[in-house]
Order: C-alpha cells, then sequence, then structure tokens
C-alpha cells in the first residue's frame, strides 16, 4: 500500500496542472474554476496538492488575484505545453493522420493587418480548411500581447518595435515608408523632400502610444527637425480620408494604399525604416494544428 499515494498524485497530476495553469492565465482562483467547470474550492484544493507534492509556493496571493512566484513561473513555463498538448491530442492526432477538419482558430491583429495583410492568407485557410472557425480578434498591440500571455489567442500578428522576452516575432513581409498629402498640397508636387520640408505643415498621426507616433518622434529628433501633430485619428483609413479632404499629411506605411486614393505620396525611406509585419508568439507555447497550418499559409504566402 506504501506505493498508492503516488500513484494517486500522478493520475491527478494532469487535473492539478490544468488548475494551475488556467489560475496563472487569469490570476484567480475563481475564474480559473469558472473555466474549468469545477468549484473554487475543488481548484484550490487542486494547486495546494501541487505545492505540497514539489514542495514549494506557486502563487503570492494578494487578496481575490494571485500572482506567480519565481518557482510558479518555471513550472508554468515546464507545464502549459504540455497541459495544451494534451488537452489538443485528438486534433493534433487526427492533424497527423491527414484530417483536420474541425476545431477554433483564434488571431490577434490590429485593424491595418486585418484589412491589409489578413484577407488573403484568410481565404485560403478558409478554402482549404472549411470545418475550422476562424476567430479575427481586433486588437491594438498592447491588448495582443495581453491576450497572446493569457493564451487567449494562438498567435498574433502585427508589426514590432520592441520584442519583449516572452515572446518571438518572425517578420514574414516588409513596406515602406512614405508622406502621403491631398493632390493641391504644396508639397505634392516634389519628387524627393527634407524632414524639414513637413516641419511647417500638421500632421495627421495614429494615437499617441501607438509604435508609429514613436518612431515620427525618434526621426524628427535624431535630425534635429521639428514637426507638429494637428489631429490624432485611429485607423489608416480615418487618416488617409482626412489627408484627402484637406485636414493635414501623414507619415504611413505604404501597406496601406491601394491606388485607388485621391492623395499624392512620396517616399521617405531615406529618414525611415521599412516596416515588418510578423508572427508574433508566446515562448513556450504549444501550437495547435490549426495554427500550424495557417503559418505554413503565411510563409508560403510572403516568402
Amino acid at each position: 500500500m506504501a506505493g498508492t499515494p503516488q500513484i494517486h498524485y500522478k493520475q491527478n497530476r494532469l487535473k492539478q496542472l490544468r488548475a494551475f495553469c488556467h489560475a496563472a492565465q487569469t490570476g484567480s482562483i475563481s475564474e480559473a474554476a469558472e473555466r474549468l467547470y469545477l468549484s473554487q474550492p475543488t481548484v484550490s484544493l487542486q494547486i495546494q496538492a501541487l505545492e505540497r507534492e514539489l514542495e514549494t509556493v506557486l502563487f503570492e496571493r494578494r487578496g481575490p488575484k494571485i500572482k506567480l512566484t519565481p518557482e510558479g513561473e518555471t513550472l508554468y513555463k515546464l507545464s502549459q505545453p504540455l497541459v495544451e498538448g494534451m488537452d489538443k491530442l485528438q486534433e493534433t492526432f487526427a492533424a497527423s493522420c491527414g484530417k483536420l477538419e474541425s476545431g477554433e482558430l483564434n488571431i490577434a491583429a490590429g485593424e491595418s493587418t486585418i484589412l491589409y495583410i489578413l484577407p488573403e492568407p484568410i481565404r485560403r485557410f478558409a478554402e482549404r480548411y472549411p470545418g475550422i472557425r476562424v476567430k479575427l480578434h481586433n486588437v491594438t498591440g498592447r491588448d495582443g500581447m495581453a491576450m497572446l500571455r493569457a493564451d487567449e489567442t494562438d498567435l498574433a500578428i502585427g508589426s514590432m518595435l520592441e520584442i519583449p522576452d516572452d515572446v518571438t516575432y518572425q517578420p514574414v513581409v516588409n513596406y515602406a515608408p512614405v508622406l502621403i498629402t491631398p493632390l493641391d498640397h504644396p508639397l505634392a508636387k516634389k519628387e524627393s523632400i527634407q524632414l524639414h520640408d513637413i516641419s511647417p505643415y500638421g500632421l495627421i498621426l495614429p494615437p499617441h502610444h501607438l509604435s508609429t507616433w514613436r518612431m515620427v518622434d525618434l526621426v524628427f529628433k535624431q535630425h534635429n527637425a521639428n514637426y507638429n501633430v494637428t489631429l490624432e485619428a485611429g485607423g489608416w483609413e480615418v487618416i488617409k480620408k482626412y489627408v484627402e479632404i484637406g485636414l493635414g499629411i501623414s507619415i504611413v506605411t505604404d501597406v496601406c494604399l491601394t491606388g485607388e486614393e485621391q492623395i499624392s505620396t512620396i517616399p521617405l525611406g531615406e529618414y525611415f525604416p521599412d516596416r515588418s509585419y510578423g508572427i508574433v508568439l508566446r515562448r513556450g507555447k504549444f501550437l495547435s494544428p490549426q495554427a500550424k497550418r495557417f503559418l505554413e499559409i503565411v510563409k508560403e504566402m510572403f516568402n
């Protein structure tokens, strides 16, 4: 009978790890219980049993919220791919046998990525795997990262200037920076311009917390040039429309240009680097068969 407790622990370890991982993702025992359709005491007992077995403390408890200890962080990195792998075993097995007929693919991306980059990859994916439901989450980069870290999305696609240690970024396509102006604007007749030529005119830029504004600020400061933002607007489509009607000029990447806009474009590659868009994954995440197939399509299109 001496071996019975050890066998019991091993049989329940997956349940304990699943409870632990969901608690780590949500920062809440009660939210983890809701996800798992269990009672809050059951989830608490599973985590406590895991802590006793490993002889460590996995969470710092601060009121209703919990936070991983350094030991908890280590266990989460080890256990999350295992738990996801077991939970998606049936789908992975079916995919390995050449069958991928159901399931779900969650993608987090910003509006420009959804409008200009993803339509064709999504179309091809839907054509090849019609039984898989695709969910596009239209979010800012900050919110996309939060979803990725909470495992609420399989992957994110977008542009990154700074790459945190807990994610990987694989650029797949580059776009060039351009100045856009109304057709009758004084700068519209120039084939090339200096940054100081832009200074007298009001810029229309995306919200201040997004990377475009930071890049504009950095480049102008590097060249000791001034700039003036007269209008802050979200989304390239909105910015292009406001430039068309003469409310200002803007600096965009040519990913958003279709050729049908009533605007003038002037290259700015001399000052601004090309902007890459790519695939963002959480390090150590188990990739579902659906996500793997989608990444194959993206790479086949852009590489």
